[in-house]
């Protein structure tokens, strides 16, 4: 069992930057893939990165690509998401999310936290 934590989300200007961070509990966590998704108003969750067990390979998608960074520090169960370049059609409720697919980990989430980018 993982349960996790999300902060870091806020107001930004567009071409901001913000870091968020996702603080896991629980024994497993060096077990499991993390990822970030989010969910814009109006619109499905969507995939935004994820990052394996060793955190070695990383995946984004393509909206994201360039401007976003995944990583993890296993020394603090802590998995980030270094956004730069942000536009305002990334205001989302970003989500941290736990699992066994290292594309697409999705086995736990957190509450989320709000990203608001300004034009």
């Amino acid at each position: 069992q993982v349960q996790l934590v999300e902060s870091g989300g806020g107001l930004v200007q567009a071409g901001g930057s913000l870091r968020l961070s996702c603080a896991a509990f629980g024994r497993s966590f060096n077990s499991y893939a993390m990822g970030w998704f989010r969910r814009a108003p109006g619109k499905e969750r969507e995939f935004v990165a994820s990052i394996s067990v060793s955190g070695i390979s990383t995946y984004y998608a393509d909206s994201v690509k360039g401007r976003f960074t995944i990583s993890r520090d296993r020394t603090k169960n802590t998995t980030y998401l270094q956004m730069n370049s942000l536009k305002p059609e990334d205001t989302a409720v970003y989500y941290c999310s736990a699992g066994r697919l290292e594309s697409r980990p999705g086995d736990y989430w957190g509450q989320g936290t709000q990203v608001t980018v300004s034009s």
